[in-house]
């Protein structure tokens, strides 16, 4: 992993395409801001063209990319090279979301590469099979999440934590497992978490919600109190 690994309890936000220009920035503020308040790790996983500007505005949140391309400085018009993350500032990468997917193969080349460059990798599996078969290629994040909940605000139970994080510890006990898929509010995040989830994360439920810095405090104090409350017992 890279100097500055994510650490436990940690959650992900991606804005995806919902938000551009100056509503990134405010929310990768609220996200800082709520890392800081509440002593949780967060990637902010932003658009591309935005890494650059959110790297330098904040302090406590790790930068991701939203995809990468395993190429080498050189030809390759359009492509993301892994060099040019790492110089704007990028901590790590999101690989094969089910809006950016990508063959095993070219997963494995580019899990390589993050490595090479010293990007942290977060990969999404959209099966409980195909996160165990990933975890063969020991990225840092597992992102375990049925592909036909994401965007829909029906999140996953607490049966689907835990045969999903089963599925990819008993493989590698070393790689981060982060469930989600429907995460809307605050009691989403509690439910996951305290049904023994590493983490989890959301998109539109942040992106979309009428004070989106409200809530991003409201899920980042639920991943707090589920941790602590989980690990208290």
């Amino acid at each position: 992993m890279n100097q500055k690994a994510v650490k436990l309890p940690f959650f992900e936000i991606g804005p995806k395409s919902y938000l551009y220009g100056d509503d990134i920035l405010d929310l990768a503020l609220a996200a800082d801001a709520a890392s800081e308040k509440y002593g949780v790790d967060i990637i902010f996983t932003t658009p591309v063209v935005d890494i650059r500007r959110v790297r330098e505005a904040t302090k406590h949140i790790h930068v991701f990319a939203p995809h990468m391309d395993p190429i080498v400085p050189g030809r390759g018009l359009a492509d993301i090279l892994p060099e040019s993350l790492v110089a704007a500032g990028a901590d790590g990468v999101m690989l094969n979301h089910v809006e950016k997917p990508v063959t095993f193969e070219v997963l494995a080349e580019t899990i390589a590469r993050a490595n090479e460059v010293g990007l942290t990798t977060i990969v999404c599996a959209d099966s409980m099979a195909d996160a165990a078969k990933i975890a063969t290629l020991a990225p840092d994040i597992i992102v375990a999440e049925p592909s036909e909940l994401i965007g829909t605000g029906v999140s996953v139970g607490p049966e689907y934590v835990e045969a999903a994080t089963k599925s990819v510890k008993e493989v590698n006990p070393d790689i981060l497992v982060l469930t989600a898929a429907g995460i809307s509010n605050g009691e989403d995040v509690y439910n996951t978490i305290i049904a023994g989830a590493d983490a989890t994360g959301s998109s539109s439920g942040v992106a979309k919600a009428a004070d989106r810095a409200a809530m991003v405090d409201e899920m980042i104090a639920a991943v707090r109190k589920a941790w602590d409350e989980r690990h208290a017992k």
